[in-house]
């Protein structure tokens, strides 16, 4: 899986370079990097759930969630670290099926039509990246390779959604 995940990598990178979503420099981020255990054991049941119906739904939830960690660690680090699992304090505001709608409108605060359909555009486009690669890999399904090709998506999808927010925020990435 080391490989499919590098390869999702590459991948999801090179299509938000060619959209200038994100930098060329792959930004660190500790902060959210540290919470991805937690974030990922939360949302996997949700996840799995609604991925036979909704499988870049079920991708690319992760990636909405991962840009609200992201403004939150922005804006109010000291008090959001200290909550207990962010992704289920996210989803429970509306719900699993309403939780991009939350985050665009209340945590990163979109206004205008075109902003909204903007983030909800690459947000789209990633999760069919991932969905597509997936697929590819040819994984039998209910396997534990195929739920480790999942979470590599997942991850892979979280750290783009990491990236995105902070570029839209000011972040600029350059080597020292």
């Amino acid at each position: 899986m080391d490989n499919f995940e590098e390869y999702l990598h590459g991948v999801l990178c090179e299509h938000l370079l060619s959209e200038n979503n994100i930098d060329a420099h792959w930004p660190e981020c500790p902060d959210i990097e540290e919470k991805w255990e937690d974030i990922v054991n939360a949302y996997i049941p949700d996840g799995i759930r609604e991925f036979s119906a909704y499988p870049t739904a079920s991708l690319g939830w992760v990636m909405y969630v991962a840009m609200a960690m992201t403004q939150y660690w922005d804006e109010e680090w000291e008090i959001y670290s200290k909550v207990d699992n962010l992704y289920i304090y996210l989803r429970d505001k509306r719900g699993y099926d309403n939780m991009d709608e939350y985050i665009r409108e209340e945590v990163l605060s979109l206004k205008g039509l075109e902003e909204y359909k903007r983030i909800e555009h690459i947000v789209g486009n990633c999760a069919s990246i991932a969905y597509s690669a997936l697929m590819r890999a040819r994984v039998e399904p209910g396997t534990k390779e195929a739920f480790d090709a999942y979470v590599a998506c997942l991850h892979q999808l979280y750290l783009m959604g990491n990236a995105v927010q902070l570029k839209r925020m000011g972040y600029h990435m350059s080597a020292l």
